[in-house]
């Protein structure tokens, strides 16, 4: 149900996973690579991961998303590697009974994630720059 991928994510295979004859609802949050940050035009992003305490951390934000909220299952893939414009970087899937708490855990699931797995993201730019966002408070805000 958590994975670190070094290729294109199937978002099906994600939702398929928490697929259950209980659950009303399914939401998923398919986070993309976009072509800019801030002023400066990407054009490719590489995750790094510090994997056995990433699938940890993955692990606990989908216990803690159980507890929090009315759910049946979450799954949670991130891609490492270079990952171009318009395509996954990660995918979360949560079903429940009903879409409300499916929204809610499929939130918080990815606002912790950002906060407390140990993935670092460095864009490309366009221009041949390289910038390390984790490293860079006012960029990581964007």
């Amino acid at each position: 149900m958590y994975e670190i991928v070094e290729h294109e994510i199937d978002v099906e295979k994600v939702i398929a996973r928490v697929s259950v004859p209980e659950a009303g609802a399914v939401t998923t949050f398919i986070g993309l690579t976009r072509n800019f940050t801030g002023e400066m035009k990407v054009e490719l992003l590489q995750y790094e991961a510090y994997h056995s305490m990433a699938i940890k951390m993955m692990e606990r934000i989908g216990l803690e998303a159980v507890e929090k909220y009315d759910i049946r299952k979450i799954a949670i893939t991130h891609r490492i590697g270079d990952v171009a414009v318009e395509e996954a970087s990660v995918v979360i899937a949560v079903s429940a009974s009903h879409r409300k708490p499916a929204f809610q855990a499929c939130e918080y699931a990815i606002d912790t994630l950002k906060e407390i797995v140990p993935i670092w993201k460095k864009e490309s730019m366009t221009n041949g720059k390289q910038k390390w966002i984790a490293n860079d408070p006012d960029l990581k805000k964007l």
